[in-house]
């Protein structure tokens, strides 16, 4: 055999070798091992490497004691399971030397306060206010005969703007711009308008119109300052008194813009009926307010995790009665869970479901899980996800890990999830780690 044919022959086996070693077990165990972990205080997690040496372990033991181990470096069996205990909050390395030399792996470990909230389920009331009129629509207006025009489109006042301010003066309520625009019609002078576009402000002015044929002064523009509906509590944190529900962003009806919140309110409200969701229709959980009354608490934040905002006492008809821990993004898995949900009057129960996919997420986004309705009882009585049980907390070995959100349309039985973690940060329970650096900064 020649010299060319000989280093052929050595490099597929070498290959094959290669190969072989990345389906072992060892090498799949240290591929899949976490170059970060993230606790809450007084939780644990077991690590598995699966390789048959040991190595050396340096740790800071007041953040993560590893098996157990009260000191700053010791030896460690990597072929069997290593075992982390959270400590104090903080931040520190786990380092692994082989031989206490080579560098293996280093981990780095975050230790956050002991976190844990009530599932809801309950089906909730919403009745929020916007930070300003929304302007959902243009209208023509009878200027003269066979003449009509529209102010708001001469303005360039677009649908879905926010008007805040009418002549210097902050108005969210549409009751009162009638009154405006009859003064500024009779004295014939324009309304000065501070506008919020998307993120940017906009200054104008608009002239009223005198409609002919109803013989009053128009903007030619279809405003509304409120929108109401139901939806469903994803979970209360007793300690910092705040809520979060729904799982997804309230927007217009009209303009399908998010609604930017003014002031808001959730209340209790009543399962009356379930219009069952079919492949191509989704159904939706039919409900009244009830006790209108008394107010369960306000709504700060409508973002693309659903509304926030202070609870003013533990809610009423808790599946749940105690606080239970919260799980980060990371440690959701595919399998077997839960939802709480309300499908007849109040009473929130538990019905089985499964998380067929797991996004990975390092950011906040939406669509974090796939899940699938499989208890029978909620397939017969909903035929699925249906509207109105968007933010039914989701509950996977004991930890609140998320909120459904959306159905699929042509198989209501499944629909996307979002993480628990990405809702805490929005409540203000955890803080986004860029804020943390941020506020480190400062």
């Amino acid at each position: 055999m020649n010299s060319g044919k000989r280093k052929r022959l050595m490099g597929l086996i070498l290959v094959f070798f290669v190969c072989l070693g990345c389906f072992s077990t060892p090498f799949q165990s240290f591929a899949s091992f976490p170059g970060e972990i993230r606790l809450f205080s007084g939780q644990g997690r077991q690590l598995n490497l699966s390789m048959p040496v040991h190595a050396e372990v340096t740790v800071n033991p007041e953040v993560v004691k590893v098996n157990g181990n009260a000191t700053h470096s010791f030896q460690v069996d990597l072929n069997r399971p290593i075992s982390l205990e959270s400590g104090h909050s903080g931040k520190t390395e786990m380092q692994l030397r082989l031989f206490g030399k080579i560098p293996l792996k280093t981990v780095k470990v975050s230790v956050m306060p002991d976190l844990k909230v009530i599932p809801g389920g309950q089906t909730i009331g919403v009745k929020i206010k916007s930070d300003g009129i929304m302007v959902v629509g243009h209208h023509l207006v009878s200027v003269a005969d066979n003449k009509k025009s529209s102010p708001g489109e001469e303005a360039k006042i677009q649908v879905g703007d926010l008007i805040q301010e009418f002549d210097g003066t902050y108005i969210n309520d549409v009751t009162k711009v009638a009154s405006i625009v009859k003064k500024a019609g009779e004295q014939q002078t324009p309304i000065k308008l501070k506008i919020r576009r998307n993120e940017q402000q906009i200054q104008t002015e608009i002239t009223p119109a005198f409609d002919t044929v109803d013989k009053t002064y128009r903007l030619g523009l279809y405003i509304r300052d409120s929108a109401a509906g139901v939806g469903t509590l994803t979970f209360y944190a007793p300690d910092q008194g705040v809520y979060g529900a729904l799982g997804h962003v309230i927007t217009d009806m009209d303009t399908q813009t998010p609604i930017s919140v003014g002031e808001g309110q959730i209340v209790h409200s009543t399962v009356t009926s379930i219009a069952k969701s079919q492949n191509g229709e989704p159904g939706e959980k039919r409900a009244n307010f009830f006790n209108e009354s008394k107010v369960l608490g306000n709504i700060v934040k409508n973002t693309s995790f659903g509304i926030f905002g202070k609870m003013f006492d533990s809610p009423e008809h808790s599946l749940v009665k105690e606080a239970i821990p919260v799980a980060f993004a990371e440690e959701v898995k595919e399998g077997p869970a839960h939802i709480y949900t309300v499908v007849s009057g109040q009473k929130v129960e538990k019905f089985d479901i499964e998380v067929v996919h797991v996004s990975k997420q390092d950011f906040p986004a939406t669509k974090g899980m796939v899940i699938k309705i499989t208890d029978p009882r909620l397939l017969e009585k909903t035929g699925g996800i249906v509207q109105g049980m968007s933010g039914s907390p989701i509950i996977q070995n004991g930890k609140v890990i998320g909120a459904v959100t959306h159905v699929f349309v042509n198989d209501p039985t499944s629909g996307y999830g979002c993480f628990i973690e990405w809702m805490l940060q929005d409540a203000g329970v955890i803080i986004n780690p860029k804020e943390q650096q941020n506020l480190k900064a400062g």
